[in-house]
């Protein structure tokens, strides 16, 4: 049986108001001839379809579009979608009868019943292999928002820890309760675990921030393979091929633009042993760094501008390469920005940013500091101001509270 794993696809997705709609097209476009031509059985998206909570028409037109062409070319492919914390749950949830009827199964949230317990039998999704025999069961664990965590034990060392790894011993009694003799067993997730590689310009902290990094062993060794999202490097955990983030199909900001973006593909043979194949991702727009390294002096960045390539004709917009710049300076250059855009005038790239270095008065000439606002997360901010405050650094329920705080603030300004 043949798996395809991806992840953190950020439809709506922007860079400095520079529209991502051509890149994931290309990429969708890609993803439907590689389902056809690896002969895929059962698709994994683990979460961050959309880019907001509140997607745009065009978004959901893309999701929507894909599901539909994928479900017309591969009637007998099932595809298993979790919400990401990026995601609203309740959005992805609401067409789930229809698109059930195209063997899309979505889990957004947690599934809960009546009586408020958690619905355990909806996490449960089969998987058939090309003869349509039920092959694999799922536990499609979405993204854990702390409402879902059980209230917190004496037992607990840490109640949002504990409270995942009990969520998940749940998820997985039941799916060995469905599974059968001969099923291989896939767990998914769209969480941080303890040793990934972080984006920090673009991976949102999720529960307590990466102090509340999840241990690998939380899933038991009769797991066939862990599905994740959440970060955008492809990356496995704990040195367990087993446990992967497929990673982003396009970089998600600029610091992303030296990952190798891909999918996951899982061979899984009849004595459920897998083989994990990592099929790059064509990359339809380039990003660009004048300098590729360190930075600049202002003369010689602009220098560096007037030799980039011209417009010629009419040349598609969305097909220039990104670009960021990092000129240099010694002292305060209010009409810096604009002498950059004067530049790059009748240039065919798309300016995304500029990382401004700025020589230490007090230090040796050589010695450059480039710490800017936009380059530190929200966390690290908070983090900062406490300590100039109180001179301590703030405990754990502190900034799991903050991070929290952020994503709500976030959640009510995108709906």
């Amino acid at each position: 049986m043949r798996i395809l794993h991806t992840s953190d696809w950020h439809l709506g997705h922007s860079l400095q108001d520079h529209t991502r709609e051509y890149e994931h097209t290309s990429f969708l476009t890609w993803l439907h001839e590689i389902l056809k031509l690896e002969h895929i059985d059962a698709l994994i998206i683990t979460g961050d379809v959309f880019d907001s909570a509140n997607p745009s028409a065009q978004s959901q037109g893309m999701w929507y579009g894909f599901l539909a062409e994928a479900h017309s070319c591969l009637p007998r492919l099932d595809i298993v979608v979790i919400g990401g914390n990026h995601d609203s749950a309740a959005r992805l949830d609401a067409p789930k009868p229809l698109l059930e009827s195209l063997r899309v199964h979505v889990n957004g949230g947690l599934p809960y019943l009546d009586d408020g317990t958690i619905d355990w039998e909806q996490m449960i999704v089969p998987l058939h292999d090309h003869n349509g025999s039920v092959r694999c069961q799922v536990a499609a664990v979405p993204f854990l928002r702390q409402a879902d965590l059980p209230p917190p034990s004496d037992d607990y060392a840490d109640p949002l820890i504990d409270g995942v790894r009990k969520r998940y011993a749940d998820a997985i009694e039941a799916l060995r309760t469905r599974a059968v003799a001969g099923h291989a067993l896939i767990v998914t997730g769209h969480c941080y675990f303890s040793g990934g590689i972080l984006s920090e310009l673009s991976e949102r902290k999720i529960l307590g921030g990466n102090q509340h990094a999840l241990p690998a062993d939380i899933f038991p060794d009769d797991i066939t393979y862990v599905a994740l999202g959440h970060l955008h490097l492809a990356q496995s955990v704990g040195g367990k091929e087993s446990i992967r983030y497929s990673g982003s199909p396009i970089p998600l900001s600029v610091s992303e633009i030296h990952y190798t973006h891909q999918i996951n593909i899982i061979d899984v043979d009849e004595g459920n042993r897998i083989s994990i194949q990592q099929l790059p991702i064509p990359r339809p727009v380039d990003f660009l760094r004048i300098p590729a390294k360190g930075s600049l002096n202002v003369d010689q960045l602009l220098l560096r501008l007037e030799e980039l390539p011209v417009i010629v004709g009419e040349t598609d917009r969305n097909r220039w390469p990104f670009l960021e710049v990092s000129p240099q300076i010694d002292k305060p250059r209010p009409g810096l920005r604009d002498e950059i855009l004067q530049a790059l005038r009748g240039k065919a790239v798309r300016l995304v940013k500029i990382s401004t270095s700025h020589i230490h008065e007090q230090a040796s000439r050589d010695e450059v500091i480039g710490v800017r606002l936009d380059d530190i997360s929200p966390e690290d901010v908070f983090v900062r101001c406490y300590k100039s405050r109180f001179s301590g650094v703030p405990p754990l329920e502190y900034i799991s509270a903050f991070n929290e705080l952020i994503h709500q603030v976030e959640q009510e300004v995108q709906g």
